[in-house]
């Protein structure tokens, strides 16, 4: 695939990524290639993998008994011929871990897990995880409040006001 082919796959992967639900025909207008084109390359992404999945963003906030999400930080300690892969890879198939990553810094690895309580994430986190046996520390952050998920704002800008100031 030459530059502009790749230019239009990465076009084409912002306007998905930034908004699933778009129509073929308004990405073929945004880009300026035909429709057969566009599911063309989506056909492919799909089937390739670049395209894993389309999400929905929910406030959870707004949702009684919805979700608690914390972060969970990890130091490993690497067996013989163990890597990072093979623990994420296990870590990753709890249904209540909803993301994985490999991080810089004092921890190894980075994980997002969902529950229906603090009590149900932290019993899940000292018996599912903290037991593994790469598992060197684990550091839990439970998340307050967000602001923002996948590049959508989930509050309205709240005003500030100020109190007059009276000499």
């Amino acid at each position: 695939m030459g530059m502009v082919g790749m230019d239009l796959v990465r076009n084409l992967l912002e306007i998905i990524e930034n908004d699933p639900k778009i129509g073929i025909d308004e990405i073929s207008a945004l880009t300026g290639s035909s429709n057969a084109e566009i599911r063309d390359h989506i056909s492919e992404l799909e089937a390739d993998g670049t395209i894993r999945k389309y999400k929905t963003v929910i406030n959870w906030d707004q949702v009684d008994n919805g979700y608690v999400y914390a972060i969970i930080e990890i130091k490993i300690t690497l067996e013989r011929e163990t890597g990072y892969n093979v623990i994420a890879d296990r870590i990753s198939r709890f249904p209540e871990v909803r993301s994985v990553r490999l991080i810089s810094g004092d921890h190894d690895l980075s994980l997002t897990v969902r529950g229906r309580s603090m009590k149900e994430v932290a019993f899940f986190v000292a018996g599912k995880i903290a037991t593994l046996p790469q598992v060197r520390s684990t550091a839990t952050h439970f998340v307050l409040k967000t602001y923002k998920e996948d590049g959508v704002a989930l509050h309205e800008h709240e005003q500030v006001k100020r109190l007059p100031i009276v000499p």
